[in-house]
């Protein structure tokens, strides 16, 4: 009876440790073919991280914009996406062989909603900084603005940044603008309230009503807006800056890049840029 016992003792250890050794074994080869699996998804991910492939490959492109700051991009009377932006998003699309689809946002969630992916460029007036260069890459510029200071048309007071101390400056929210207000006037003409807008009318608005006492932008985009709205207002001094506007994409895009600034290189030759230009500014291009 013992050596029966002892027997099936023994037996029964042999099992265990075949088992042992075959999960091992299994354990292994699972380990193995998830290598074999995770090299393949990166080698998969990598090929899905060129951004040029997939979009010809979607026969589309995803363009982030405002749609809510004309001329450079609004909503048409069809409620079709419209205006300089838009015709540049456009024509670059027909250079890479896609069509352009439009995605608006307010202009303060724009660069997150590229970062998550929710675009897959932006066409918005995003000028170009060496802050936002620091997260994201530019084409070369597709257009140049000169920023004015702006007040109400019976403002005397006000003729340059240097008058803000102590007065209500409107601007976009999440804007070069706003950075520069924060970052350089106010640290050199002193303390001045700052209110944020969401849409350039909005401000334009108040600053008609005198709820601001001035805002700063360019008279591109202000023009068509102060006609439409009969809004008693005007650009003030010398611009303060000259911001240059380009194609907003994720970083590490190198072929997407290389093929927009083939594409704005062409229309700058062909003349697409400057028939855009002259289509909504009527003024050749100064850059």
């Amino acid at each position: 009876m013992k050596f029966r016992v002892k027997s099936l003792f023994m037996s029964l250890s042999l099992i265990a440790v075949i088992a042992l050794v075959l999960a091992g074994c299994g354990k292994d080869q699972a380990s193995s073919g998830s290598n074999a699996s995770g090299g393949s998804g990166n080698q998969a991910s990598s090929s899905a991280g060129n951004l040029l492939e997939q979009v010809k490959k979607n026969g589309k492109i995803k363009v982030g914009l405002m749609g809510t700051y004309a001329p450079y991009n609004f909503l048409n009377d069809k409620k079709e996406v419209d205006g300089y932006d838009a015709d540049i998003a456009k024509a670059i699309a027909k250079k890479l062989g896609v069509e352009a689809e439009f995605i608006t946002g307010e202009f303060s969630g724009l660069i997150e909603g590229l970062q998550q992916g929710k675009y897959d460029v932006l066409i918005s007036q995003v000028t170009i900084t060496d802050d936002r260069k620091k997260t994201m890459d530019f084409s070369e510029p597709y257009i140049k603005n000169s920023v004015n200071v702006v007040v109400k048309s019976d403002n005397d007071t006000i003729k340059s940044i240097d008058d803000f101390k102590g007065k209500k400056i409107g601007v976009g929210l999440g804007t070069n603008d706003e950075k520069y207000l924060r970052d350089e006037a106010m640290p050199k003409v002193g303390k001045f309230e700052i209110a944020t807008y969401n849409d350039v009318i909005s401000s334009l608005m108040d600053l008609n009503t005198g709820r601001i006492d001035a805002t700063i932008n360019n008279m591109f985009a202000l023009k068509p807006l102060i006609d439409q709205n009969h809004l008693k207002i005007k650009a003030v001094g010398d611009s303060i800056k000259d911001d240059y506007a380009g194609v907003a994409m994720r970083k590490n895009n190198p072929e997407l890049l290389d093929a927009i600034n083939k594409a704005l290189d062409e229309m700058k030759t062909d003349g697409t840029l400057k028939e855009i230009h002259q289509k909504w500014f009527g003024v050749d291009p100064s850059f």
